[in-house]
């Protein structure tokens, strides 16, 4: 009855931590790509400090053997989401030895084909995402941020293949067809932030000032990006290191890029992983840099990687931080008026959203918005408070005082304590435990930037007539020197003006060759006038693959009589890697008539960039275009019920939201149900469930 009753109680780890510390886990492990499992030996060393009965360690869905405690064989229950070591655990040192094997269904990812027979367009690669997603998917671990050890491990794969984990590379050996990469990490970390990413690529070593390898990896078709994707990073890597004035304690620090990633970006210790969508060319770059989200997840190596919140509740200490320090290092590479631009835009994001989001940045439910934005908008207010030193070396003191341990908000604010006499009641009340955002201080420190007090200038003209404030703004929009920040707020404010009293605005505007303000233009005329024709046709040519593609579809749509001619010359284009001006193209040349006599090498072609031999932004562009073009048939059915079973959670919902709407309209439920027995038992169960809904 005793092991009964402690299979029935789940084992807290707030608890657990108290009496027994986990300090360090060495993993051997195998991943098999057909069977999509993976298995391993896992050694882990702990010490009781509190006598107890039962030790657990988070494992989903996990098969267990040999499981060894100082190298005895001790009792243990699998409740499939633990594993729970049943002894009379007194005080000392012991070992765990044990031998796993899992199929994840998240945390760790198959992405495309590993049969080189295929011809998936997606390079084969296997990847991991800890946070939000729970590491104990795939290695026996622990789901609480707050347990912290040294993890190493070593992996065996395929010989063709880059393994990437956590750490130093301390050997790599050849055994047989497979290569055994062995990485050690020299201080502790939660278990989240392991990681592993599997790949072809190649590698781009660099030194930072102070020593430390940097070592950037693209997937061998796209080499030639390398100085576009990665611009800036040494800069970027130099600069927080010295601003945040704490080393950088990994030993080395990796970037690598995967296709299919839930997210933009993640700090994993040593090893960040971001989205394949930031590999850019030189066009690409104007619209998809990747710089923001490279200073972001740096910046969490020090912020949530050295000290890791406690709870959700102090979120904002890895966010709020990571997205302030990242805007700091923007500020060094493109100047104050970007960075007072960005904080601008931040504060009218955070005004807006709080008419409808009321829970504050101090709540483990406060939104993304309030944990990143609103928290950096904290910092900047408390750093211009009590002066940049002082906010400086309290910062410092945060991170040595708690290294490699987790915090709270208190833990910060008694560092500030020692450095200013502040009252950190009153700022916490207002920007941490408040869901307004406080417009009135916003504004009385962005006013100290030249460049918001002309924009702040140009927004009190509101109410004044076009015929008051023209020369003014005609002035401005010609001025070289003036931001671009200024110009888009004029550009917005025009929007409900009469076309023939704004057109010189607009030209001007035009005249300047800013693509950021041209494609602002772009934008804002959905249907365009007949006399800006030929001025809004050379957007077209514009180096910007996103301008194109507004240009494009809104001038195909406003005169019918020269589709030939804009089709004809974009017809070449491809665009992003997710092929956003090729799958327009495709849709726009099927929807215009008689443009091409064979269509169905066209439709093929759009039909096949939705289906899974694609990266998932692929496809959903693909299927966006081929579901408001009306061009359906069985395949397109069949790959947009395909999305409901990705494992990217927006392309899922997309699959989902738009096999809804599509089944309000007459004949579409029949034509869903004809092609069940085409899909796999997953994506039969997804398509059933959506029909299910309509009764």
């Amino acid at each position: 009855m005793r092991y009964l009753f402690l299979f029935l109680s789940y084992v807290a780890f707030g608890q657990q931590i108290a009496s027994v510390d986990f300090t360090k886990s060495c993993g051997k492990l195998v991943l098999n790509t057909k069977k999509k499992s993976i298995s391993g030996k896992v050694v882990y060393q702990f010490k009781v400090i509190k006598p107890l009965d039962t030790i657990a360690i988070d494992a989903q869905k996990m098969h267990f053997e040999n499981v060894l405690v100082n190298g005895k064989k001790v009792t243990f229950i699998n409740t499939d989401k633990q594993l729970q070591l049943i002894a009379p655990f007194k005080k000392g040192t012991y070992q765990l030895q044990l031998d796993y094997k899992a199929f994840p269904k998240q945390a760790l990812y198959f992405v495309g084909n590993f049969d080189e027979t295929g011809n998936s367009k997606i390079p084969s690669q296997i990847w991991t995402q800890g946070q939000g997603r729970f590491t104990s998917n795939w290695f026996p671990s622990f789901d609480d941020v707050n347990e912290k050890l040294v993890f190493n491990l070593e992996i065996a794969f395929d010989t063709d293949y880059q393994v990437i984990s956590n750490g130093v590379l301390k050997s790599k050996k050849q055994e047989n067809n497979t290569v055994v990469w062995h990485y050690k990490m020299n201080q502790p970390m939660s278990s989240y932030l392991l990681m592993l990413a599997i790949g072809k690529y190649e590698v781009y070593h660099s030194k930072s000032a102070t020593g430390i390898p940097l070592e950037m990896y693209l997937e061998k078709n796209e080499v030639a990006k390398f100085e576009t994707t990665y611009r800036d990073s040494k800069q970027i890597f130099d600069f927080l290191e010295k601003k945040i004035g704490v080393g950088y304690p990994w030993k080395i620090y990796r970037q690598v890029p995967v296709r299919d990633f839930l997210y933009a970006g993640m700090e994993n210790t040593s090893s960040t992983i971001f989205s394949s969508r930031y590999v850019v060319d030189s066009i690409g770059f104007e619209d998809r840099s990747y710089t923001n989200v490279n200073a972001h997840e740096l910046a969490h190596q020090w912020f949530g990687n050295i000290i890791t919140a406690q709870s959700g509740k102090h979120h904002w200490l890895q966010e709020g931080f990571a997205t302030y320090y990242a805007l700091l290092a923007e500020k060094e590479l493109k100047g104050d008026d970007y960075f007072y631009g960005k904080m601008h835009e931040y504060g009218q994001q955070l005004k807006y959203a709080s008419r409808t989001d009321t829970i504050p940045v101090l709540h483990p439910k406060a939104s993304s918005l309030s944990f990143y934005q609103k928290g950096a908008w904290a910092l900047f207010v408390l750093q211009n408070e009590i002066g940049e030193k002082a906010f400086d070396k309290a910062v410092q003191s945060f991170l040595k005082k708690h290294q490699y341990k987790s915090v709270t908000t208190v833990d910060f604010f008694e560092e500030i304590k020692k450095v200013a006499d502040y009252d950190l009641d009153a700022f916490s009340k207002v920007w941490l435990e408040d869901y307004r955002f406080n417009t009135n201080k916003a504004n009385e420190l962005l006013v100290k930037n030249k460049m918001m007090q002309l924009l702040f200038e140009v927004e009190a003209m509101k109410q004044k007539t076009l015929k008051e404030k023209e020369v003014f703004f005609k002035n401005i929009l010609a001025d070289s020197d003036t931001s671009f920040w200024v110009k888009k707020a004029i550009i917005t404010q025009l929007k409900l003006e009469k076309w023939e009293d704004k057109k010189p605005l607009f030209q001007t505007a035009m005249a300047t060759q800013n693509v950021a303000l041209r494609q602002q233009i772009a934008v804002s005329l959905s249907k365009i006038p007949t006399d800006f024709q030929s001025e809004y046709e050379t957007l077209l040519n514009d180096r910007s693959y996103q301008t194109q593609e507004i240009a494009l579809y809104y001038l195909w749509k406003n005169f019918p009589e020269k589709r030939f001619e804009y089709l004809n010359q974009s017809k070449n284009w491809i665009g992003f890697n997710d092929y956003n001006l090729r799958t327009l193209w495709l849709s726009l040349a099927l929807s215009t008539p008689n443009y091409i006599s064979n269509k169905e090498p066209l439709i093929e072609e759009l039909i096949h960039y939705s289906s899974p031999e694609y990266e998932a932004i692929t496809r959903e562009n693909a299927l966006e275009k081929l579901i408001g073009f009306k061009i359906i048939n069985d395949n397109v059915l069949i790959n947009l019920v395909k999305a409901t079973t990705h494992h990217m959670w927006q392309f899922s919902k997309f699959g989902r939201d738009n096999i809804r709407k599509m089944l309000k309209e007459a004949d579409m439920k029949s034509s869903f149900e004809h092609i069940l027995p085409q899909l796999n038992e997953a994506e039969q169960f997804q398509l059933k469930r959506l029909l299910n809904e309509l009764n």
